[in-house]
């Protein structure tokens, strides 16, 4: 799948990375806890969540997520959107719920991350 798919399933609006919508992802995620973000989390994933804070930014980062989608309508600051631009993080909003959101792209054919990041035969 592809941001453009996730956008175009979620009925997202681009915030931040319009020019990255043929991006690959493979998998979703979606929490507001960060650290449950950094314990079953791998890159090309798609992190769907309700937290708008600049750690969501940072723990993408550091995870390589390649997309953050902030749900219920949420619009993060422009730091946030700043530092994602930096960090070349494409952020999208969606009026969806979280649980929604992640439903939608779970029957459209995107799994969630199964096992914990790091463990054996992740």
């Amino acid at each position: 799948m592809t941001i453009g798919e996730v956008k175009d399933i979620l009925e997202a609006k681009v915030l931040i990375g319009g020019e990255r919508m043929d991006e690959p992802v493979d998998t979703a995620c979606g929490s507001d806890l960060m650290s449950d973000v950094l314990a079953f989390v791998k890159d090309k994933t798609v992190l769907i969540t309700g937290l708008i804070n600049p750690h969501v930014v940072r723990t993408s980062e550091m995870l390589d997520i390649t997309c953050i989608v902030f749900s219920r309508g949420k619009l993060p600051s422009e730091e946030i959107l700043e530092e994602a631009e930096e960090s070349g993080i494409t952020v999208l909003s969606t009026e969806m719920t979280t649980y929604t959101a992640c439903g939608e792209l779970y029957v459209h054919g995107l799994p969630g991350t199964k096992k914990r990041a790091g463990a054996e035969g992740a």
